[in-house]
């Protein structure tokens, strides 16, 4: 089974790594937050190590 990404937007203080990093998964939601628009868009390893590993406050997750 597939895990999903996601961004815990009371935590994500919109500083744009997700985004500039992956942005066929992640964009800024109308809030200003980032958000998980499709999370099967880039690989498991990619969403790794480009967004949750570079995301300065840890406010992206998987899901099962």
């Amino acid at each position: 089974m597939r895990k999903t990404v996601v961004v815990d937007q009371d935590e994500c203080i919109s500083c744009g790594v997700c985004v500039d990093s992956i942005p066929e998964v992640f964009r800024f939601a109308d809030s200003g937050k980032a958000e998980a628009y499709d999370p099967a868009g880039a690989s498991e390893d990619k969403i790794q190590q480009e967004a949750i590993d570079a995301c300065p406050v840890s406010c992206i997750h998987w899901r099962e």
